[in-house]
């Protein structure tokens, strides 16, 4: 029979329930060697908490976090809070001996990414980085075929993620505050396609060539209707980037993009051939063979619901039946599960090490923006 893995959580909104569903969905989909069991639950709102609890399938809750990184019922923490406070809470977790799952991006600056990740490097339990879109049967199937050699040799990679709920009537929640988010639209958007080009890829970003920042709405309503305040985060990122093989990289990241609710796309070009993935569509990866007869070349549909042929879909359903943006989580929260009970995960975790590194290049963007000039990464440590 296997061990249990009992989960605190740290956040009861929108992070809290799609990490709540993944712990809970894993057992019953899953063969793991340590099955997730949610024992407790810690918020700042008591008013929703006891309902959070209650629909979600925890054991216990408490408006002290603290609790959560003490309870010998616990062994592995899970953060979804705002990204400032992720290190004072990670920091605690990993000196209990917890294992330490953090939501993106690592923290709020790289000075405090930093210290989780040095952290990190001591501590007994392992850490986790919730990069979910890594845990897509479409991006698995591209990191294989990349692996095997596809694509030869890297060229170019292009990346965007471009959402539309950033508009003026938007009221000025903590996303919108640099003080709690760090950055806007590049921190929680960015993040992503970084990480998925590092990831796919297999190289690390070197330089960015340069960048450019926005902030298109500066004054927003307050969340309680009185008044306005202003938001000091970017409303979009664009930046150019070259990695250490040669390739060159264009990412974008905005919330104010009408007719994207939430574009996740990412294409590679290599010598023999080229991929292509957009989370809007997100069960399809694009392959175009470059060495196939001119006659018949172009690019390939490939539905990645093949079980035994695409990571992940023997859990599920049948061919063709089709994964949603939970399966995510689930997937990723399974591959924890393997990890914490040694075995293998299906795919490469992010851990804070890796995480840091995406964080170096978010921040070395918002260099190359402010400054108006090219950064090397060698710059940004």
């Amino acid at each position: 029979m296997a061990k249990p893995l009992g989960i605190g959580l740290i956040g009861q909104k929108f992070m809290g329930r799609a990490h709540s569903n993944g712990w809970g969905q894993v057992g019953r989909f899953f063969d793991v060697p340590r099955v997730p069991e949610l024992r407790l639950v810690a918020a700042r709102n008591a008013e929703e908490l006891g309902a959070f609890a209650a629909r979600w399938g925890w054991d216990d809750c408490t408006t002290r976090w603290r609790d959560v990184v003490t309870d010998d019922r616990v062994d592995l923490v899970d953060i979804g809070t705002p990204n400032d406070v992720h290190a004072e809470q990670a920091l605690a977790a990993l000196e209990s001996g917890k294992h330490v799952a953090c939501e993106k991006p690592l923290a709020g600056t790289l000075a405090d990414a930093r210290v989780m990740r040095d952290a990190a490097r001591k501590a007994k339990g392992q850490t986790f980085v919730w990069f979910n879109y890594r845990r897509c049967p479409a991006v698995g199937t591209a990191w294989k075929l990349i692996r095997e050699g596809r694509l030869g040799r890297i060229h170019h990679v292009r990346a965007h993620y471009l959402q539309s709920w950033g508009g003026p009537d938007t009221p000025l929640v903590w996303r919108f505050k640099k003080k709690h988010a760090g950055s806007g639209a590049h921190g929680d958007l960015n993040a992503h396609i970084v990480d998925l080009a590092r990831f796919l890829t297999g190289d690390e970003i070197t330089e960015i060539h340069g960048a450019a920042s926005r902030t298109f709405v500066k004054q927003r309503p307050l969340p309680d209707g009185k008044g306005t305040g202003r938001s000091d985060v970017d409303d979009a990122v664009l930046f150019l980037a070259g990695f250490k093989q040669g390739a060159v990289a264009s990412f974008e990241a905005t919330r104010n993009a009408h007719g994207h609710h939430n574009r996740n796309m990412i294409e590679i070009n290599g010598e023999h051939g080229s991929l292509r993935w957009d989370f809007e569509d997100m069960n399809v990866l694009h392959f175009c063979d470059a060495d196939t007869d001119a006659g018949e070349a172009g690019w390939t549909r490939i539905m990645c619901t093949s079980a035994g042929n695409h990571p992940y879909v023997e859990a599920w359903w049948p061919d063709a039946h089709v994964l949603g943006y939970e399966h995510g989580f689930v997937n990723m929260a399974a591959d924890v599960c393997r990890a914490v009970g040694r075995r293998k995960p299906t795919l490469p975790l992010p851990d804070f090490e890796d995480a840091y590194q995406t964080q170096r290049v978010l921040e070395a963007a918002l260099l190359a923006a402010r400054e108006r000039c090219a950064i090397k990464l060698s710059e940004v440590k």
